[in-house]
């Protein structure tokens, strides 16, 4: 089984001022961006985890001059940053997930910009470990033993992959060709993964957007969504399992290619995927609980165990609504060129029977304007959600894992200064539940004590209490449930507070 062995969050700041590159255009205005962080190593010592990466962006910005076109600038900030975990030594691994919490950059001068980004890190380490329990009994004199069920949800695979996908998408005969590629925006969504006999399902979408300046000069937008699917080979997998899978884009390339008859209308795309993917099979156990001897003096010898079972996979939709107006200075709008959104969500919290999500979606649209000298622009917003997930029985002892993702955004124009915005958020859990129980570790025979033994009477009647059992009973006499019930003509072990039994000494003094 695993379990965590020590997690920590914390929030760094990025702040440089990046000059644009000599091949790209003077920027008058900046109309767009989009920012990611990219892991590059994570080095675990004693009590610190050490994370090296670089925050990636791309701005959108008109480049000056008569014609505004827009034209794109990509850079990076690195960072380097120790964070204290308590309990983690050298050798350990160490899992971290990252989320931008905010990215704001500005425009300094006409070759300069000004890029302050909020990152958010958190760092778990787990420990694989094994609990050996004793399942069954053996003997040769009579002894009495009981089991009990437990669940398990035990560790089958844990490693980290990669996914390709790899698509070349053509433009339809009614766009003219590619002569320079201003802006691409390729994301994967709605990915779902299914543990398979050796091998693990990968099914998702591809949303691709392209804004591109024609052969004749006028810059166009393409925009389509694509399915993907394929699978990892994953030896140990099986069908059925319970499948615990997170996702970070790794790399992507995008490229305009020549299509059959040679003319630029291709859009050549990879995407790596970077899988963290964590297995666990089911099981149910029948462990041994407690025995006690008939001829014999039997003790049994226990010490508490740490369990993980599974308690649930969930999921659930939330549906988000609100409407986006423009600041007071930009120009109404003319057309919709593209929307995005990226959901930012806190960590659950548990409540009564379920888990409370929260967060906020963050929507950019870019759009045509009516002003000629300022063509392009976006509008931002931030919409609040809320999700109660169901999860009977859970307590705060549980831990869980929540993945979030977003369905059918949709965004409409009311009128030039104001948007319309719609989509479904989707939250799914997998919830495991972390019990403590004494298991048998060793058994101690020794001789009666007869002193105890010739205190007990030879016959007697027995009135049942609240909580008695068979097992209570028997141990008390020395007696085997077996005889018990058949000195009773008991068909079944069940007993209620009152009823009376018949209790015969099978041991003489």
């Amino acid at each position: 089984m695993d379990r965590i062995k020590g997690q920590a969050s914390t929030q760094i700041t990025l702040e440089d001022d990046i000059n644009i590159l000599d091949s790209r255009p003077d920027a008058s205005k900046l109309i767009y961006d989009r920012g990611s962080v990219a892991l590059e190593e994570v080095k675990v010592t004693e009590d610190h985890v050490t994370v090296k990466g670089k925050l990636q962006f791309m701005v959108m910005y008109l480049a000056e001059g008569e014609q505004q076109t827009p034209a794109c600038m990509e850079g990076s900030i690195p960072f380097d940053e120790q964070i204290y975990v308590e309990g983690v030594q050298s050798g350990d691994s160490a899992n971290v997930k990252w989320r931008l919490e905010d990215l704001t950059i500005g425009l300094i001068n006409s070759r300069k910009l000004s890029v302050q980004a909020l990152i958010a890190l958190k760092v778990c380490s787990e420990m694989m470990y094994d609990e050996e329990t004793a399942v069954d009994l053996y003997h040769e004199e009579p002894v009495e033993y009981r089991k009990k069920p437990l669940r398990i949800a035990q560790m089958t695979v844990k490693k980290r992959d990669i996914f390709r996908v790899k698509e070349e998408l053509e433009l339809p005969q009614n766009f003219p060709n590619i002569a320079r590629l201003i802006w691409q925006g390729v994301e994967p969504e709605n990915v779902e993964f299914r543990a398979l006999e050796g091998r693990i399902s990968v099914q998702g979408d591809l949303n691709a957007f392209f804004l591109y300046e024609g052969e004749e000069g006028a810059v166009k937008c393409y925009e389509t969504v694509v399915p993907f699917g394929g699978t990892v080979d994953c030896t140990g997998c099986d069908e059925g399992m319970a499948a615990d899978i997170d996702y970070a884009l790794g790399s992507k390339d995008v490229e305009v290619r020549p299509d059959f008859d040679g003319e630029q209308r291709v859009f050549a795309i990879e995407l790596v995927m970077d899988l963290d993917i964590s297995l666990y099979e089911e099981e149910r156990l029948d462990i041994l609980s407690g025995v006690y001897g008939v001829v014999k003096e039997v003790e049994a010898v226990s010490k508490p165990a740490q369990f993980k079972g599974l308690l649930a996979r969930t999921s659930g939709k939330t549906k988000v609504a609100d409407r986006i107006k423009l600041a007071a200075e930009d120009a109404p709008m003319v057309q919709i060129l593209h929307s995005e959104a990226q959901i930012q969500a806190e960590d659950g919290e548990i409540v009564e029977n379920g888990i409370h999500i929260k967060g906020t979606v963050n929507v950019q649209t870019l759009y045509l304007s009516s002003d000629e000298k300022v063509p392009y622009s976006s509008a931002r917003g931030s919409i609040p959600f809320s999700c109660t997930l169901d999860v009977p029985d859970i307590n705060d002892g549980c831990t869980f894992k929540v993945q979030t993702g977003l369905e059918q955004l949709a965004v409409a124009m009311l009128d030039g200064g104001e948007l319309d915005v719609k989509a479904v958020v989707v939250c799914r859990a997998i919830v495991f539940e972390h019990r403590t129980e004494n298991i048998v570790t060793d058994i101690i025979v020794s001789d009666l004590d007869m002193n105890k033994l010739s205190s007990l009477p030879g016959i007697v009647i027995y009135i049942a209490k609240e909580g008695d059992s068979l097992w209570d009973v028997g141990k008390r006499y020395y007696v085997p449930i077996a005889q018990i019930k058949e000195t009773n003509d008991m068909t079944t072990e069940e007993i209620r507070p009152g009823d009376k039994l018949l209790i015969v000494k099978g041991i003489s003094n």
